[in-house]
């Protein structure tokens, strides 16, 4: 517990330091336990400093380009993203505005009668009628810092946004990709399929060949017929997946469903599966990953607020004063006479409030606490996605080389049986068995191969690449 408060005041001196402008946030002082010195996971990934941009390219697909391009420009999360940038710039510049004075001008015409019948005895009416023009202002002195803390809070919050914008991309591309990679895939699998329903085609007239000669049985057609039904009914479900999958990409892309069509319908090929992954050391995200740089720019939020609920109990210095002028005629407006103005300054102090700015003080201390948790978990969180994408990824590459054996086998076997069967050696039965095992095999492995790209979309996901911190917010 003592560690933990500890971590917390480092946490809090830190912050504040960057809060006033004297130094850099040093995220291993906010973490309550050291973070590891490397992946668990190194056979297929290497510790360098990633790249902080583009790391889809490496997939060498143009169409995968062009599409994470086009959604960089038309999603409208993104431009939603970019107006909260936008919107938090704007409040910065509000805040500023509390450093000048707010001046406000007036000018009329007005017209009073006064009632005589209230007197005893009663008396004549008055009545009166003048011009006025004036100019009041009010200035407040940000002599203890009151304004400087509203305006480090607003700018806080800006940085947050930026940082907000950077997740929406980061997670934008990954999403793409992903949807990509299974288009790709179900493609693919489509592929497959029709393969072997033109090889299966091939056997059904070979099976009607041998009934006709009378060196078959009904009950060879009848199986080689099931077999081929039985993977041409999985045409329509591939498609139908296809077709799903190009509207989310389109819609992803900022595009209406169909406008995506001749591009992605096309006979497209899965990118290659296994890449080396500049994954560097588990440190870099604190960097690299937007969650975790937006939950350290949070606490900069936190810190600001505590600043400005401290500056409750100094006093406030305002300078407030007006100047008019007023005439019954218009033409004695200017008039030595007609002029009439104000100043005075203003020193006000709130001696006791039933301990309101105490309990507010406490309550953004322990908003920035529960921030430090926030902020800890987040990388915790991190090298934990990081090390279980790597894993999976790792074992999906494994996974596909055992695979392809099985591949292999299937497709000898069913062809021995396939053999044996004209020669009359063996039952069909065995070629229905070969057939139905070589597809399902080749499917598994299209599928595994899916996997392992969808998996190097997510180690890059995990990694927060996708990103630039110079340009941030700019794109």
């Amino acid at each position: 517990m003592r560690k933990h408060i500890s971590n917390i005041a480092i946490g809090i001196a830190m912050i504040t330091a960057v809060a006033d402008g004297h130094g850099q946030l040093s995220s291993p002082a906010l973490l309550g336990d050291s973070i590891p010195e490397k992946w668990q996971m190194t056979q297929q990934c290497f510790q360098t400093l990633p790249t902080d941009d583009s790391w889809w390219k490496m997939f060498d697909d143009p169409v995968l380009d062009n599409l994470i391009s086009q959604a960089v420009a038309n999603n409208y999360n993104v431009a939603a993203a970019l107006k909260r940038i936008d919107m938090s710039r704007k409040s910065v510049q509000e805040a500023r505005a509390g450093y000048f004075p707010t001046l406000t001008v007036s000018g009329g015409w007005s017209r009073a009668q006064q009632s005589g019948a209230v007197e005893s005895p009663a008396v004549p009416s008055s009545a009166a009628s003048y011009f006025s023009l004036g100019a009041d202002m009010n200035w407040e002195i940000d002599v203890f810092g009151r304004v400087r803390e509203g305006v480090k809070a607003k700018n806080a919050s800006y940085n947050v946004s930026r940082a907000d914008y950077d997740a929406v991309i980061v997670s934008l591309c990954a999403e793409v990709a992903s949807e990509y990679m299974q288009l790709r895939m179900c493609q693919e699998e489509l592929r497959v399929a029709k393969a072997h329903i033109a090889s299966q085609e091939h056997v059904v007239k070979i099976t009607e060949a041998r009934f006709e000669a009378q060196l078959a049985d009904m009950l060879d057609v009848s199986q080689a017929r099931t077999v081929l039904f039985s993977t041409e009914s999985s045409v329509p479900q591939l498609e139908s997946q296809i077709r799903v999958l190009v509207n989310s990409i389109s819609v992803l892309v900022g595009r209406y469903p169909g406008e995506l069509n001749e591009l992605l319908e096309s006979d497209g090929r899965m990118p290659e599966y296994r890449q080396m992954v500049s994954a560097g050391v588990p440190s870099d995200l604190l960097r690299r990953r937007p969650d975790i740089v937006e939950a350290e720019l949070q606490l900069a939020v936190y810190a600001a607020n505590i600043g400005i609920s401290k500056k409750d109990f100094l006093p406030t210095l305002s300078l407030s004063g007006s100047i008019g002028t007023s005439s019954h005629s218009a033409d004695g407006l200017f008039g030595s006479h007609s002029l009439s103005y104000s100043v005075g300054p203003q020193l006000s102090w709130t001696v006791f409030d039933g301990l309101a700015r105490n309990y507010r003080t406490a309550e953004a201390r322990l908003q920035m606490e529960a921030a430090i948790d926030q902020y800890n978990l987040a990388v915790m969180n991190a090298v934990g996605e990081v090390d279980n994408a790597m894993s999976e990824y790792v074992a999906a590459l494994e996974a596909i080389d055992l695979q392809r054996r099985a591949v292999e086998q299937s497709e000898k076997s069913t062809n021995l049986a396939f053999d044996l069967y004209r020669t009359g050696l063996t039952a069909f039965s065995n070629v229905v068995d070969g057939q139905m095992s070589w597809l399902s095999n080749q499917n598994t492995l299209v599928t595994l191969q899916g996997q392992a790209l969808v998996k190097l979309v997510e180690i890059y996901k995990a990694l927060g690449g996708g990103w630039s911190p110079d340009n941030s917010g700019k794109r």
